[in-house]
């Protein structure tokens, strides 16, 4: 029989230590404990055990595919973008050697084998949903001269009034998305792609990300990021034709068809100034309350906010300057599919001030089609007027191009050449 790790299970052999003190009634006893045992379990107030405790641990998720995995599943408990710039050398048939041998790592990594340079192919034996998604920016894509061009939207977004940009947290020409519910398999699948990646590119920056552990929460909850609030409640639902509608690229240029945009926003947290703000205060800046995350003027998390209700005196019960009233659009086609993660830095961290406790964050990532008719907009009312501006500043911003996925032989970003 194989055991998790890959190896056999040995058949067991002569008496158990029970046979040898409650001689032959033992097998009865046993064969009645096995049949009734979870029963038995509840009987004495114990829990059921588990029918396997390491099934998540061999989850895999298939590479190949018209898409790229790591968009539209249900997102992973750990999360690492690493932005990575090309050396000036590497042309377009050394970007494409780059691109095969990254392939080949994510595929097998991905389905729980151990890339061929791999020094520790113990600890890729656990992939835990790992799925590895790639991202071009337009360097990138001008050295790869694809026919078409680049997207008319592969480009940094323009300024926001709200920003403080960090260079620090900007741009890249190739971004890996590693995401796994196993932070062991984070950090090994992350070593692994960039010891290969590193005769072709340079670490740009990397941000690691976190949510709720995996199974710790009911299938379907939303993510509360570090304020405590829930965060992306109106978010399309993968599978259905409105979000393959707002996500996958149409063939805007062909090479495209199939991928979709990605932006990263890093957005930094004033947790101090957060904490002098009371429950009301914060509820009102969200429109939101935050044990349940329905909104003012609703009972559940999902039901529809009325903009149009007032208070007794004739306010607007969700006020102007509310959240989820300045990131509402009347136009349905500029929604986006958020994927955010949480950030925080301890005390003796570089990028921690001193006197700080800690540092919180966001990782806000969003894919879209096209990110000029759908994030921009949104950002902009964002900007204008939505009141979290006083505690979210954003600090790192870029936009990747997310091709299409591939079939077996074949690597990502192929279509380009």
């Amino acid at each position: 029989m194989a055991r998790a790790d890959g190896g056999e299970e040995q058949p067991r052999s002569g008496l158990s230590r029970r046979q040898v003190l409650l001689g032959g009634a033992a097998a009865g006893v046993g064969a009645a404990v096995s049949v009734g045992g979870s029963y038995a379990r509840a009987a004495i107030g114990e829990p059921p055990a588990p029918a396997d405790p390491a099934a998540n641990g061999r989850r895999v998720v298939p590479f190949h595919g018209e898409h790229q995995a790591g968009v539209e599943m249900k997102p992973q408990a750990h999360q690492s973008l690493v932005s990575l710039t090309l050396d000036d050398d590497v042309d377009r048939d050394g970007l494409q050697r780059l691109l095969r041998i990254l392939t080949d790592d994510a595929h097998r990594a991905t389905q729980g084998f151990s890339p061929l340079a791999d020094s520790e192919p113990e600890l890729a034996v656990v992939p835990a949903g790992l799925t590895v998604t790639f991202g071009f920016g337009p360097r990138l894509v001008e050295r790869a001269r694809p026919r078409g061009g680049a997207p008319a939207w592969l480009r940094p977004l323009p300024p926001f009034g709200v920003d403080r940009l960090e260079e620090r947290w900007n741009g890249g020409d190739l971004l890996l998305q590693i995401a796994t519910d196993d932070p062991v398999t984070l950090s090994h699948t992350q070593r692994m792609l960039l010891k290969d990646a590193r005769s072709f590119a340079k670490v740009t920056w990397v941000q690691t990300g976190f949510r709720r552990a995996h199974a710790s929460q009911m299938p379907g909850t939303t993510m509360r990021n570090l304020l405590g609030q829930v965060d992306g409640t109106t978010n399309p639902v993968p599978g259905t034709a409105d979000f393959a509608d707002l996500v996958w690229n149409r063939g805007e240029p062909e090479w495209m068809a199939g991928g979709t945009s990605l932006v990263v926003r890093r957005i930094a947290l004033e947790m101090d100034k957060w904490d002098r703000l009371d429950r009301s205060g914060r509820e009102e800046a969200v429109g939101r309350t935050l044990r349940t995350g329905a909104p003012l003027t609703g009972g559940t998390e999902h039901d529809e906010p009325d903009f149009e209700a007032k208070t007794t005196i004739g306010f607007p019960r969700i006020a102007e300057y509310a959240h989820i009233r300045r990131a509402r659009m009347d136009d349905t086609s500029q929604r986006i599919f958020r994927r955010g993660y949480n950030y925080d830095l301890m005390p003796g961290d570089a990028l921690v001030e001193p006197g700080s406790v800690s540092q919180h964050g966001l990782i806000f990532t969003s894919f879209q089609r096209d990110p000029d008719h759908q994030f921009v907009p949104m950002q902009r009312r964002l900007a204008e007027l939505d009141l979290l501006n006083e505690w979210t500043i954003p600090i790192g911003s870029a936009v990747f191009a997310i091709p299409p996925g591939c079939a077996d032989g074949g690597f990502i970003g192929e279509t380009m050449f």
